[in-house]
């Protein structure tokens, strides 16, 4: 029966990985390792940063405001809206990082000499960039003080921000990093993990067994693709345990979005795992070929720095990154409860790119059967 040639294909690729000391260590340590690293040594910078204003204000000095926050050089575009609705949506489907309120007294306030209140709302789903974007405002709204007679007569800040963070409220900054680590180290994993099975397969001389077995070239892939996402979903959990239990990480979506789009990640990332090994020789060349694709996969994925701040050639080489979707994903389902719209909007891209790249290593197996 084929499914009991499947089996046995997924149990000896399962015991190729994990029979072997070394292999266990590789699998388990690393991963739990870089989690715990990653979560507190990584920094980020944030530049070319998009605004929301709500200006309520008729007054001269909620449009100097604006004009400020316009031309400092941290700050890419001013979108002015006209309700608060549009606001909570421009935060919540990441348009902006942050939204400027003047109320309506703003002008009127520091003319009398009175304390001006402005609030600045934060996307606290990206919590360090949050708090860097609040420090940019906070220093405008400082220049704009001391520009002020009024500021001068009180000896004090003619105008008060008060800072309101939405999906972080305390900008917790493992809330933020967590999220991230689970669609980053599951890509590493699975890549390693599936580059090197082909390629050491044809080191110890079984390929060539393995293509004359009685297996079909269908059969082969699934039963090499099965085990990485095995591991793979087992590297999942372990870290939305961690998140949830020991970082104290909000889980505020639904855990069948998250498993379900982590299935077509992991299927996706199999998939380029895999096309790196039908191409390799040599595991040292798996090895190679994986670095090449996870060094950019990362920095292009929106984890390090936001897709917005890359040069405009280099934003539309994203759309074939797996790890961007599953990072809107992932975030979402934890630090704010996702609809299922957005879920399935990031879920088809990686359902593409697993059908081109399984696609890809289908044909190149067929070529060595040739």
């Amino acid at each position: 029966m084929w499914w009991l040639r499947l089996k046995a294909l997924i149990v000896k690729e399962l015991l190729a990985v994990l029979r072997d000391p070394k292999g266990r260590a590789i699998v388990i340590g690393p991963p739990i390792i870089q989690l715990f690293v990653f979560s507190y040594a990584a920094t980020l910078e944030v530049r070319n940063v998009d605004v929301l204003v709500l200006n309520r204000d008729a007054g001269r000095w909620g449009y100097e405001l604006i004009q400020r926050i316009d031309g400092a050089p941290s700050f890419r575009e001013i979108i002015r809206v006209e309700t608060p609705a549009e606001i909570r949506e421009g935060v919540d489907r990441q348009q902006a990082i942050a939204a400027v309120v003047i109320g309506p007294t703003f002008s009127r306030d520091i003319d009398g000499g009175r304390p001006a209140d402005l609030q600045v709302i934060l996307d606290g789903r990206r919590s360090n960039a949050a708090q860097i974007v609040a420090g940019y405002l906070g220093e405008i709204v400082t220049g704009l003080s001391a520009d002020i007679p009024a500021g001068d007569r009180l000896r004090t800040r003619a105008v008060e921000v008060a800072p309101r963070n939405w999906f972080n409220p305390n900008l917790t900054y493992q809330w933020f990093m967590v999220p991230n680590l689970i669609a980053v180290i599951a890509m590493l994993m699975g890549i390693v993990v599936t580059a090197l099975s082909i390629a050491r397969e044809r080191e110890l001389g079984t390929f060539d067994q393995l293509m004359v077995s009685p297996l079909r070239t269908h059969e082969i892939l699934i039963g090499k693709v099965i085990p990485p996402m095995l591991i793979g979903a087992f590297h999942t959990t372990v870290y939305v345990l961690a998140a949830v239990f020991f970082f104290h990480v909000p889980l505020e979506g639904s855990l069948l979005y998250l498993y379900g789009a982590a299935f077509f990640y992991l299927l996706s990332v199999v998939g380029i795992g895999l096309f790196i090994s039908a191409i390799s020789m040599t595991q040292q060349q798996a090895i190679l070929g994986a670095f090449l694709f996870i060094v950019p996969a990362i920095l292009l994925s929106g984890f390090a720095t936001p897709i917005e701040n890359m040069p405009g050639w280099l934003q539309p080489v994203t759309a074939i990154n797996p790890v961007r979707y599953f990072l809107i994903v992932v975030r979402g389902v934890f630090l704010k409860d996702i609809p299922f719209h957005e879920v399935v909007r990031n879920t088809v891209p990686l359902l593409a790119i697993a059908c081109v790249t399984l696609t890809a290593a289908a044909w190149l197996f067929r070529r060595r059967l040739e």
